[in-house]
């Protein structure tokens, strides 16, 4: 799944992050996607609230459990 990085709603949240969190964030941005495609058919994200939980600390800590569709 190709996310539009150049989307006005997915630059503007990507923008008020800053320099060094916008790498977590798109990644965020397209595992969610592609999970919301492979669950139900249409790869949709809410980049605000992907932005905001980037901000709030959200990382991958750990290592992908063998059943993970990622």
């Amino acid at each position: 799944m190709t996310i539009d990085k150049d989307s006005p709603k997915a630059k503007a949240a990507a923008d008020r992050l800053p320099e060094d969190l916008r790498e977590v964030y798109w990644r965020m941005v397209e595992e969610y996607a592609f999970l919301t495609h492979t669950r139900y058919g249409r790869g949709y994200v809410a980049y605000d609230i992907l932005a905001d939980m980037v901000l709030a600390g959200w990382r991958p800590s750990a290592e992908r459990n063998p059943k993970s569709k990622i």
